[in-house]
């Protein structure tokens, strides 16, 4: 079992930016790829960004330019520095993560953190 933590959500004003980061514990257990969801209000969950084990980043439209994915192995932690934040943005976001690969694979989810952009 990975038990996944996020933090660093709240409020903040738009243009403002924030840091969110995800730690993932629990034991035997290797991290493939490792990312970031979000659910606004009355929306379905989208994929924000995507970080492979080798560092390779992925950011479907609504992430590219704005949010930047990154990841420390030796701490099993993935960031999201998230810049010039939009009301749009608001939703509750959510780390991801895949351990293991092929049919040994499993995913795991967050809890969630909120962030809401309003001034």
């Amino acid at each position: 079992q990975v038990q996944l933590v996020e933090s660093g959500g709240g409020l903040v004003q738009p243009g403002g930016s924030l840091i969110l980061s995800c730690a993932a514990s629990g034991s035997g257990f290797r991290l493939n790829y490792m990312g970031w969801s979000r659910q606004a209000p009355g929306k379905e969950r989208e994929l924000v960004a995507q970080i492979t084990s080798g560092g390779r980043t992925d950011y479907p439209e609504s992430g590219t330019v704005r949010f930047t994915i990154s990841r420390d192995n030796a701490k099993n932690t993935v960031y999201l520095q998230m810049n010039s934040l939009k009301p749009e943005d608001t939703a509750v976001y959510y780390c991801n993560v895949r351990t293991g690969w092929g049919v040994y694979a499993m995913d795991y989810w967050g809890k969630g953190t909120l962030v809401t952009v309003s001034s």
